[in-house]
This record gives C-alpha cells, structure tokens and sequence, in this order.
C-alpha cells in the first residue's frame, strides 16, 4: 500500500501556517482504515498510521473505498429509488496522520475543528482520548486539544467517524441522513484546522440588527481559562463591505471573570444605515476586539441590517411586503453526494435559482453549511433552514428531542447571524406529540428573534396541518381547514379556469401562509444526462430506462417524452405560480421542485435538471414572465370559447419589488400567430405594493375569428420588462360536423364490417366501458416508483403538421384545452398493434416505456380506419373541444390525405373494447 511522505507533510504544515490567524490547516492525505464489525477501540487502533491512503476533506465514495456495487441497471426498486452509489460504506473509518503544531503556540490553547462530518465523531492525539465526541449533522465538530498535545513535537491524530444512524429523525427520509440524495457519506468536508487561541478570548459574536432604532445589539461571549478576573478592553467596529461607510468604534474597559461570561453592547448605526434585502444585499462586517495581558483576540462577523416580521397573513422585510418564490433544496449533489463547503457551489445554485425568478429556498430537513449562507448573504436569497426531522413519531424518543434541541442551539450559534437565514422550521411534515414541537418552538423564538418559526413544515398528523399553530410565526401547507391551496387538489378534478384563487381556502388565517411542495409533476427522464454523472453515483435507473427504450426500439422518442412531459409541466407550474400570487392571503410558495430530485423512486419533477441545468424545456426568460418581483396577472373565466362569445379579462398586478411605481401604462394584445387581432392600453396612478387587483378590463368579440385558432393573450409593463402572456382557444360557432363518407359506430362488430366493406370508419368506443389507462389531464404525480397506484401517464405527444388536426390548433404537448378530450378517454395500450400510426399519442411513465395511444389510423381488410378513444359523441354542443375534434377529424378522413399504414392484427385487440356498445 501507498505509504505518506510524513516529514514532508509536517514541513509544508508548519509553514503553511499564519502567525496572525494562528491557523494549521491539517487538510491533506491521510491513513484510512475501515472497521466494518466496529472493533477498533476494542483493539487500539487509535495512534496508529493505516496502510491505506484518502484524502481529507473527502469521503470513502470519493477514495473508492466500501462495497462496490453490484447492481446493473435495471427497472427495478432497488435501481429505481435512487442514484447508486459505487462504493457504499456505512460504519466506522478511523483517519490518521502526523501533525506538529508550532513551538511558538505553547502559551495558547489548541482547538480542532471539523466543518462537517457525519454523524458521530471521537478524536485521539496519539494513544490519549480527547475528551468528549461530536454528533452534529449541521454544525463543525470541535474538540479541545490542549491538554494532549506538545507544540512542537509530532503527534499522530486520529479521528473515528461513524456513520450509523444515531437517533431517530427519520426513516432514511430527512436529507441531513439518507441515500435518497446526500448519501450517508463517511469522511469529513469543509476546513479541518488546528487553532491557537488565547486564553482569554472571545467565544462568539452574536448580532441581532434593530432597524427601527439604527442599531444593532452584540451579544460577545468571553472565555477566561486563567484563575481570576482580568482587566481587558473591548472594542467594536462596523463598516460596509462595500466600503461605503465606516462608522465609529465603540470602546469598553470591563472584567472578563474567570470561565465563561457575556456582555451585551448596543452600537449606533449612524443616520442611514444600509438595508440588506433580495435587491439591495449590502452586508456590513462588525470586528469585535478583546485585548487583555497584552494579547489580542479578534472576531469578524458579517451581517446585514435587515427587518423582518409579520403584520396579520403578511410578511414584511423592512416594511415592504415580501413574496417568497421558492423551490426546495434537498442536498442533491449528484457528482459528491454531498453538499458544496465553498461559496462558488452555492453561488451556482442561487444563480440559477434567479435566473428563473426565485428568492426563496427552502432546505428540507436539513441544514446547509457557512458557504450556502455566505452566498446568500451576498445575493439577496432568502433561506428556510430546518432541524434534521422528517420524523412520525416526535416525542417517543427522548434522546432524539434532546438531540434537535441541541443541534437547535449548534444552528444558532454557528449561522444566526447571516441576513439570509430568514424562516426556521424544526422539520418536515413532522407527526406526534405537539406539545413538545410547541415548546421548542418557544424556546427557539424566546433565544432568537431573528428568524421567523414555523412549528413544522406541513403535517398530516390529525388535528393539525390544516390551520396555524398558535405559536407559529407563519404557517406552511398544502391545505387549509376550507380548501386546497395548491393545484394538486384541482387541475384534474375541474375544468380549466383562470379566475379563481385560494382566498376562501386562506381566509381567517392571522399569520403569513406559504404554500407547501406545489407542484410534483414528473417529467420523462433526460437520457442525455447520462455522460454527466462522472462522480461517485452512477445512474443506473437512467440507464435502464434507456435499454428499455432501446430493446423496444423507442430510443429515438426520448427527446419527444421529455418535451412533451416538460412542456405539461411548466404549464401547470405556470398557473400554481398565478394562483398564488392572485390570492392577497398568501406570502409565497415553495415549488417541488425546480429542479429534479433524483431519490424517492427517481422523482424527475424538475424544469431543469439534477445538475440546476436546462432540459431545453423552458428557459428562465420566459419562467420570469410569471414568477418575479412583478408579474401582470390576468383573470378570466376558462381557455375555450366560440367565435359568438366575448372574451372578457380582468388585469391585475402583483409588485413585490423594490419599489412603487407610479404613473404607468399597462398594454394589452391578442394575437394570432404573432399578429394583432385587438389590443388596448390602461392607464394606472400607483401600483402599490403586494396585490394590485382591478386595475382594468378587456372585452373584446371574437367574431372576427373565422377559423379554429389559438390566440396569445399577451400583458406587458410599458417601459419594464415585466410582460405576461395566456392562451386561449377559438372555434367556429357555426362550423357543422360533416360525415361525408365517414361511418361512425362505437362498436367494435359493426366496424370491422364497415372495414370489411372498404369503408372509412371512425370507431370511437365507449371510453367508460373499454380496457386502458384512465385518461387524466395531469400527469403522473412525483414518482410512478413511490406512488405506484396512479394512472401513470405524462401527457399528450402529437404533430401539430399531422392533417388530421389542420382544424384543430395543437402543439405538440397538452394545453389546457386539451382537458375535456383527456378526461373523457381511454388511453390505449398499443404495443401489440402491428402497423398503422398514432396521431395522438399519451406519453407513459418510465417505468413502463409503453406504446400508448388516443387516437390511432391504418387500413384494416381493405378499409380506412380512425381509432379515436376521446369522447366525441356526448354533448357535443356544450363540449367545443371535442366537436372541434370531430369536424377536424372528419375533414381529413374525407380528404385525399387519408391513406395510413396497414393495421396487420387489429382483430387481436378485439379484448379491448365493449362488443356490446353501440
């Protein structure tokens, strides 16, 4: 085995280290020995130099240590549920090696810290236990190393990480501990560092801002590890990072008594100071100074002067009204299985977060680390931290409360201080007893009132989830006592409709609702995903997903799938985003999800992908025009009309910006295929902030439509670049459905006699009594894997150039006038038909990779066929859509162009119909 250059080490060591910071970075190649059946104590293995060689930070997936895989891509469960790790280890792993700290720090005290680790650590120095052990999922583990070590002298330092599951928090669900995305790694990440401190120092600096009065209180922590008290000066200084202001500094003589003490002193922050929010992230840096027996301790610590609050169902920030447009972040890394430690990681995620409107994110079950703050302090993002908690049964384990109370603390006193850290909830749809989640709602709110609480991240738990706690300072869920507050409950089940909000849903609600996990509409997988996962997770449930699609000579559909199945998607995340902002009761929403999640039986919910890159689906130009700090909102009553109805809109505007805007025009225009057909202009005095409702009217008659058109309501800012746009559909009034030599039978019999006959036949079967899939609208709902039982389709995939829908304006993807075709149908199984085409086919799920099909074509004995599994005979004078189907339809059947494929074996799928219909 490879053996260390250890003198070499320890040379580069001490010279890397900085007499000001006194800082070692012990960073580096270390030994590693795995301890599978957890002996190592047992046996002594601590002081030890191991054969094998890692480097640190890092983890065993990375060095290729554990139990390689085994699995081949496959549809199966085990491949299925989530990316596979290519070396899995979950156990102990002892890490060694050879460190000297400085001769010169023999009159300070010497502390380890260990950014992250997961989850149990326990450290030696040389054959000598340090005392104490760390378990924090969310904070750096640190260990006091003075009384083991010579400065000067080598030592070999070990640390045992054991990556077993500790408390109960969750059921390998709650993204601080699961393989569904961060995998359960075994190593350490971040800094690892030896620190020289004084011993007189200080401990902490905590800040806690104060807009209104201009000041910002310091809450400074001191350790004294001499005898007695000892005089000392403390002084603090603040200035704007962006060297804008440098204000006064603040000087105290005081007694630092021995052990450990605070003081709180309240610093004036001049006449103007900088306020930090999503538009304006200006940060200040307080340096805080202890100078006691001629040594010097100095804290820095950002900050941002940032007021936020609530008054009634609105949350405020700095006194404006503040919209959350956010998405959740799951730990999803796909190349490390573990989050970035640096800012350049984070600054990628918030950037295309932004790109595509959001402020907001939410950290599901986990707490991220100082870089994810650091950036979002320097981008203006505001962040959701929650405790390491999706858990069912809160309060039956006593040591897992006491654990999230004191991880609670470790949050505080590590990350409070950072503007960004906004909303705190302790867990995700947490379940049990209430009364002790209440209690360190209160203790947290009490410590702390820099953040707003949440008790949990919506619950099922019976008697609650569906309206506040009492104590919660905002409320999240996917439902109230009175109603739905996210599309899940509604876009299937009813008709579309563009005027109707959650206001009955939210009224009487005293505090800020944000709606919970809108959203979950899966999308097919991207295969040419495949070539990026080069680190330590391989896909293998893309992968088999692609020999599926091969072996069934589909391959060359993929990129269709996707596109048909994205496009459905950003269309219902479209109208979730606008009836949220629509609704004066709600205070914003956090989508599942932006981008994929690549756990949970391979839940593909994303517009872009696992990586925060595009799919080519929907870019964040045309996101923004209806999620971002302003969005014109339009309010009309459903998406088809007949060319003798009026179109009659209501504009509205919601402002969640920086400003009130005064005196502008806002322009309206409908058209048809980019050209104008009507368009106004309305002026408006003020458009305040928050929800901007009646602001004007359009009305206009359609009777200028001749022919079945979709037309693009458009509404634009004049003078920003804030525009949004609608599609509606128009069909001729008077248009007759004209058979010509087209027979129409709805029963299987009748039309192989027509076929028979040399006839064109529409056979059109009873949808209700017929074998197939339920026709649905939406598509599948999260994962077809973790929620088996559904209908399991992602959507309409058509040619829009195909003749037979010249009468009816399609794109290749459902729209919502597709609605009453996919609620009234049978999708049909097609992949025992022999020849023919489908002109409208339903995209299956992943899992399935079937042929599926609502409208097929192709000679049968002679005659033409059309197989149409919509409903195109009931009500059809009440149901546009389908007439306008119909005639289309017919017109192409009756047309030269009809001449499909022969259909070798259509008397084979006889079993799928009702030979009793007529």
């Amino acid at each position: 085995m490879k053996k260390l250059l250890f003198s070499l080490l320890i040379i580069i060591l001490s010279t890397s280290c900085s007499s000001e910071k006194k800082q070692l970075d012990i960073s580096g190649e270390w030994t590693v020995r795995l301890d599978s059946t957890d002996v190592g104590i047992k046996e002594s293995w601590q002081g030890n130099l191991f054969e094998t060689s890692m480097q640190l930070p890092g983890t065993t997936d990375d060095a290729g240590l554990g139990t390689p895989n085994a699995l081949e891509p496959a549809l199966s469960k085990p491949q299925l549920l989530y990316l596979t790790r290519l070396h899995n280890y979950v156990g102990v792993a002892w890490y060694s090696r050879e460190i000297s700290v400085p001769a010169q720090w023999n009159d300070k005290e010497l502390f380890l810290d260990l950014e992250r680790a997961l989850w149990d650590t326990q450290v030696w120095v040389d054959n000598k236990k340090v005392e104490g052990h760390e378990e924090s999922l969310s904070t750096p583990h640190r260990y006091n190393l003075t009384p083991y070590m010579t400065c000067g002298k080598k030592h070999i330092l070990t640390i045992r990480v054991d990556n077993r599951k500790r408390y109960d928090i969750s059921n390998g669900m709650a993204h601080a501990y699961t393989d569904h995305t961060q995998i359960k790694w075994n190593g350490i990440l971040g800094d690892m560092t030896v620190r020289a401190m004084e011993k007189i120092r200080l401990e902490s600096v905590q800040l806690y801002p104060d807009v209104k009065n201009k000041q910002v209180k310091a809450v400074i922590s001191f350790s004294n590890n001499t005898p007695t008290a000892e005089h000392a000066l403390l002084s603090m200084k603040v200035s704007a990072k962006n060297g804008s202001q440098q204000l006064e500094e603040q000087v105290k003589k005081m007694d630092v008594k021995a052990g450990a003490s605070s003081v709180e002193l309240l610093y004036n922050m001049g006449d103007n100071p900088i306020l930090w929010n999503e538009f304006t992230p200006e940060m200040y840096q307080a340096t805080v100074t202890l100078e006691a027996n001629g040594r010097v301790s100095e804290i820095k610590e950002d900050f941002g002067m940032r007021q936020l609050e609530t008054n009634g169902d609105k949350m405020l920030m700095n006194n404006k009204p503040l919209f959350l447009r956010g998405t959740l972040e799951c730990c999803i890394f796909p190349l490390t299985g573990t989050p970035p430690m640096n800012k350049e990681g984070w600054q990628k995620v918030y950037a295309a977060a932004k790109e595509y409107g959001l402020n907001h994110l939410r950290f599901h079950s986990w707490c991220p680390p100082e870089a994810a703050f650091e950036a979002a302090d320097e981008m203006g993002f505001y962040l959701q931290v929650e405790l390491p908690a999706w858990v069912l049964t809160i309060g039956q384990d006593s040591s897992a409360v006491r654990f999230l109370r004191e991880e609670a603390d470790r949050i505080i006193k590590n990350y409070g201080n950072h503007p960004s850290f906004c909303l705190w909830s302790l867990g995700n749809e947490l379940q049990g007893d209430f009364t002790i989640l209440s209690a360190m709602l209160d203790e947290l709110k009490a410590k702390d009132n820099r953040h707003l609480y949440v008790t949990t991240s919506f619950t099922f738990e019976g008697g609650h989830g569906g309206w506040p706690e009492s104590n919660d300072d905002f409320f999240v869920t996917q439902w109230t006592n009175k109603g739905w507050v996210r599309g899940q409950g509604v876009f299937n089940q009813l008709s579309p409709t563009f005027d109707k909000d959650y206001s009955e849903s939210v009224a009487g609600i005293q505090v800020p609702l944000i709606t919970h996990e809108i959203g979950q509409y899966s999308v097919y997988p991207d295969l040419t995903e495949i070539s990026k996962y080069t680190g330590v997770l391989k896909p293998l449930n893309f992968m088999a997903v692609k020999n599926d699609l091969e072996k069934k000579k589909l391959l060359d559909k993929a990129p269709d799938y996707l596109m048909a199945s994205g496009k459905l998607a950003a269309i219902l995340y479209k109208e979730e985003i606008e009836r949220a902002l629509k609704t004066d009761g709600i205070s914003g929403f956090q989508l599942l999800d932006l981008h994929d999640f690549p756990g949970q039986g391979t839940a593909l919910v994303g517009l872009l992908n696992a990586f925060w890159e595009s799919k080519g689906i929907i870019d964040g130009k045309a996101f923004r025009e209806f999620c971002s700090p302003m969005v014109p909102l339009l309010r009309f009553p459903k998406a088809v009309y007949k060319n003798d109805e009026m179109f009659q809109a209501k504009i509205e505007l919601c402002n969640y910006g920086n400003d009130i805007l005064t005196n502008k025009t806002l322009h309206w225009d409908i058209l048809d295929k980019g050209r104008s057909v009507k368009h106004g202009e309305i002026q408006v005095g003020e458009l305040k902030f928050g929800y901007n409702g009646k602001l004007g009217e359009i009305s206009v008659p359609l009777t200028d439509i001749q022919n079945a058109s979709k037309l693009e309501v458009c509404v634009k800012v004049i003078g920003t670049d804030y525009v949004n746009r609608w599609n509606i559909w128009v069909y001729p009034e008077g248009e007759k459905v004209e058979w010509g030599n087209v027979k129409y039978t709805r029963n299987y019999d009748q039309a192989m006699a027509w076929l028979n006959e040399g006839q064109k036949v529409l056979f059109n079967p009873d949808w209700k009594k017929m074998k197939g899939i339920e026709g649905k609208f939406v598509p599948v709902f999260w994962s077809p894997v973790h929620f088996p039982n559904q209908a399991g389709t992602m959507g309409v995939l058509c040619n829009p150039a195909h003749k037979a829908l010249a009468d009816f304006p399609t794109d290749m993807h459902t729209d919502w006038q597709w609605w009453d075709l996919n609620k009234n149908s049978k999708t049909m199984i097609t992949d025992s038909i022999q020849g023919g085409t489908p002109i409208v086919e339903m995209v299956d799920n992943f899992t399935n990779n079937r042929r599926l099909a609502s409208l097929y074509e192709g000679k049968v004995h002679g005659g033409k066929l059309v197989l149409a599994t919509f409903d195109l005979q009931s009500d059809l004078e009440n149901r546009p859509v389908a007439k306008q189907m119909l005639v289309s339809l017919l017109k192409y059947m009756n047309s030269t162009d009809f001449d499909p494929t022969i259909i070798e074996n259509f008397e084979e799928i006889k079993d799928m119909f009702d030979r009793n219909s007529k």
